[in-house]
């Protein structure tokens, strides 16, 4: 029989209100005044606001909504929703259908229940949202949402993607300047452009609900490795199993009618992980479609009897997963200005935005660093498939030699007969992408972006993105300062010093070799290069003066929204690891330790019963089991014992130093008990063991 495939083209962002879906439903005058807003920056009239609301109505209802909700990103890190009926009574037991400017401008959700950090007191329940016109509306089970931004009373962000607009506001401010300086009047805007590739494993449901470390902690807290996991690497690339495949298709069908560019599908490295990409996109819109994306991917797989886990490291000793992070700069014209151009004066241009971005991520690797610092991540920074925790680029030896060349005034090239001048009309051809890929490096250039590998699978992009775009906006600024004051007949001395400058200060954080092995970890420190291994070493480095000054120099954040936001970290983190803690004591007391007695009692009347027929012998397999299985629940009972008095001798106030606390007292004694655990779980059968197994867990879709 032959299969039914849906029209993409047709499918494709059917569910979101798209410009020309307004241009059907909305009066021509009042899209122009809408266009008009986004470009000049000004607030909607009520009277456009009433308009597109109207529209966005009739077209919502047309796909079947009843209700709509303001669709935004608290500090969990997740979305947030709350949904209203369209209904308004009219009498005689009636209803019509209604949809205000107001309602879809402004609306009020309780802020008293979500983390804020101390910007609000729990009694202070109000907090706004408010339409973010430049992300398109959608209709998903059932509702129209209207993505939003979240303040309080006060005017304080409540909300990650608030921070995310004000950096992509303030990288095209300084762009723009730089850009003037090349000659470049037609340019209008400059954005961040982002490709978020998203990692998970899937897991059959019924299994994954026999264990209950997965279902309240997400991820496995103890596991023998299984005989065979990535060794292989016959995972990778490899055929898609028919039930993966039903999924795969049924997700791409659901991110295509939300306008997901979902593109790429394949299986990843461990057994049972996947990965799903996308077509690069403006950085705002990436981050919600990738808020988006994760929750239909738990919705999806739920259909298919799976369980799509989005855990850093879910399975100890078996590749974790990664959300690799691509990031360019590009005009509203579309040339990307991370990629080498054809001329001189594009390639000149190029090299002073690469120089930026070097310098900006060498003189601000601890906020980077801290951008991705959280619980699950730290179990993933730093192995064999993420990259480790200190900070550097891979720029590959293509521009490796061009650097050399303008740090030393050496030549460069097979044709280049003379020492570098970098000028607006003086540069040689840069060839593109004659590099390999790193896949160990932090930050590695792929030919006209770069690649962040470190953020987590289940964190939201938001944050390292405005990271990202903070501080290149900060660098261009400063480039921007000095340039302009050059008189005209000066611009290419000044912009090769410049260059010089900044390439030979920053060059410390390119390092294109091996990230893996223990001699970078000791050339980083050598360099000088910062090794923050836990989110507790790295939260120490995030309120600084040079962190402060950043963000409100270019009104980002305040340093009391960056302080609510440490706070948030924290108190996550503690509490993460707090109830992971409590979770494994619960399954040790009530679950492993009586298994293993169990069994080591069933072996204790076999070797009874042997010693009445053959006498005692020592040698035999059960005395040795026997021993094996008395110490290791010996050692169980006293860790989890040790477990248990750490965590109620935490520190009650959430500081960096409870944060080290948890990790060093707490953590480090799961470790121990998740090694003693395994060890029984070696020994005792499937039918004993209270829990599927990584073989089980692993191998089952």
């Amino acid at each position: 029989m032959k299969e039914e495939r849906a029209d993409v083209t047709e499918v494709f962002a059917s569910h979101v209100f798209t410009e020309d879906k307004m241009e059907r439903y909305v009066p021509a005058f009042i899209v122009a005044e809408y266009r008009k807003c986004l470009e000049t920056g000004s607030s909607l009239s009520m009277e456009t606001a009433d308009a597109i609301a109207k529209g966005m109505k009739e077209w919502a209802i047309g796909l079947g909504a009843t209700h709509f909700t303001h669709w935004f990103q608290p500090l969990t890190g997740g979305t947030a929703e709350k949904h209203e009926s369209f209904i308004e009574p009219v009498g005689k037991g009636r209803v019509i259908m209604e949809f205000s400017g107001k309602e879809l401008v402004k609306g009020e959700p309780d802020a008293s229940s979500f983390p804020s950090g101390g910007l609000r007191a729990t009694f202070e329940a109000r907090g706004y949202s408010a339409w973010d016109p430049t992300s398109y509306a959608f209709v998903e089970d059932g509702s129209l949402c209207i993505p939003t931004v979240f303040f309080s009373y006060s005017g304080e962000s409540l909300d990650r993607k608030t921070p995310l607009l004000r950096s992509i506001k303030a990288l095209n401010k300084q762009a723009l300047r730089v850009l003037r300086l090349f000659g470049d009047t037609e340019t209008k805007s400059v954005t961040s452009m982002v490709g978020s590739e998203q990692e998970y494993f899937l897991l059959d449901k019924e299994m994954f609900n026999k264990r209950e470390d997965l279902r309240i902690c997400g991820r496995t807290l103890f596991g023998a490795k299984p005989p065979k996991t990535q060794e292989l690497d016959d995972h990778y690339f490899g055929s898609i199993k028919p039930r993966v495949s039903a999924y795969m298709k049924d997700l791409e069908t659901e991110l295509w009618k939300l306008g997901v560019l979902a593109k790429t599908k394949h299986n990843e490295v461990a057994p049972s992980q996947h990965e799903m990409a996308p077509i690069y996109t403006d950085c705002n819109s990436a981050n919600d479609q990738n808020q988006l994306t994760m929750n239909i991917m738990r919705k999806v797989a739920d259909r298919h009897g799976l369980v799509c886990l989005l855990a850093e490291k879910p399975f100890d000793g078996v590749n974790g997963s990664g959300k690799h992070n691509n990031w360019s700069v590009a005009t509203n014209r579309g040339k990307n200005l991370l990629s080498p151009g054809k001329t001189p004066a594009q390639n000149a241009q190029f090299l002073l935005f690469l120089s930026a971005f070097v310098s900006a991520v060498d003189e601000y690797q601890d906020l980077l660093r801290y951008s991705v610092s959280f619980a699950g991540n730290d179990h993933r920074l730093g192995g064999n498939e993420a990259p480790p925790a200190i900070i550097s680029i891979f720029l590959g030896t293509e521009l490796q030699g061009v650097i050399d060349s303008i740090i030393n005034e050496t030549s460069y090239g097979a044709q280049a007969v003379k020492p570098i001048k970098i000028g607006i009309d003086s540069m040689p051809f840069i060839p593109r992408d004659t590099t390999d890929r790193n896949r160990t490096s932090p930050v590695a250039f792929t030919g006209n972006k770069f690649e962040f590998r470190m953020p987590g699978s289940s964190q939201s992009i938001s944050e390292p993105n405005t990271v990202l775009n903070t501080i290149m906006a900060d660098k261009l600024g400063e480039f921007a300062d000095i340039l302009e004051k050059v008189p005209a007949d000066e611009m290419n001395s000044a912009l090769h010093d410049l260059l010089k400058k900044q390439f030979t200060e920053h060059c410390r954080i390119i390092f294109n070799g091996n990230g893996y092995d223990q001699s970078w970890v000791d050339e980083a420190k050598r360099r000088g290069l910062s090794n923050l291994r836990t989110t507790a070493q790295a939260m120490e480095r995030y309120l600084c003066d040079k962190n402060i000054s950043l963000m409100e120099r270019h009104e980002v954040m305040t340093k009391s929204e960056m302080a609510a936001r440490e706070e948030v970290g924290i108190e996550n983190y503690c509490n993460i690891i707090s109830i992971e803690a409590k979770t494994l004591l619960g399954m040790v007391r009530r679950e492993i330790i009586p298994a293993v007695s169990a069994f080591e009692g069933a072996l204790c009347r076999t070797l009874t019963d042997k010693i009445g027929i053959f006498g005692k012998d020592e040698s035999d397999v059960e005395y040795t089991e026997c021993l094996r299985l008395s110490k290791d629940n010996r050692e169980l009972a006293a860790l989890i014992e040790k477990l248990s008095a750490s965590v109620d001798g935490a520190p009650a106030d959430m500081t960096v130093a409870t944060a080290a606390y948890y990790h060093d007292k707490v953590l480090s004694v799961m470790e121990d008990i998740r090694l003693a655990a395994n060890d029984a779980e070696q020994l005792v059968p499937d039918g004993y063991w209270p829990y599927p197994t990584y073989r089980q867990l692993l191998f089952s879709v």
